[in-house]
């Protein structure tokens, strides 16, 4: 992935995002307060990490495996902890998969950041990827504050908006920053 592109698709996903926190919508609030436990988000947000997690092990080379010399038994561990998780944790799934996509994507972000020393501009993609980071892990560990964030963002209307017009800035300086390389 190209450093514009690396920059691009986060300011663009930011730009929505704050524009639909932004907006206020009595449906976008809905659909977020019940994020941390919906049965659907989890089943996209869980299962899409999932899978791409085991496509990752899938075609890990020698170097990473520990023992074996295949990666099959790998994928199906994997594979039989992301199914067992699902019937008997179901709890937040939809929480620890944003947290596990997260981290997925944080990987192609900084590898396309890597040793562009001619850019500083790129470090406002890197600080926000390392803050991304470090609220997955956060909420990989304790999924339910993101429930009890979402209860405090929107217990007033300024703060929703508030946090979506800071995404929606940064958003289009991010995108504004990836013309720049």
């Amino acid at each position: 992935m190209s450093l514009f592109l690396a920059t691009l698709l986060p300011g663009f996903f930011l730009t929505g995002l704050g524009v639909l926190l932004l907006l206020n919508s009595p449906v976008v609030i809905s659909t977020l307060k019940a994020l941390p436990r919906s049965p659907a988000g989890t089943l996209v947000f869980f299962g899409g990490g999932v899978l791409w997690f085991l496509f990752r092990v899938a075609n890990m080379g020698d170097a990473d495996r520990i023992i074996g010399s295949s990666n099959v038994p790998w994928v199906i561990g994997f594979a039989a902890l992301g199914v067992l998780s699902l019937k008997y944790v179901p709890d937040f799934l939809a929480v620890r998969g944003l947290s596990i996509l997260t981290l997925l994507v944080a990987t192609p972000l900084l590898d396309a950041a890597f040793m562009e020393y001619d850019h500083p501009q790129r470090l406002l993609l890197v600080t926000m990827v390392f803050a991304a980071i470090v609220a997955a892990l956060y909420l990989a560990a304790a999924p339910y504050r993101l429930r009890d964030f979402f209860q405090w963002l929107f217990a007033t209307p300024g703060r929703g908006r508030a946090l979506g017009a800071g995404l929606l800035v940064y958003g289009i300086l991010l995108n504004i920053v990836a013309f720049t390389y």
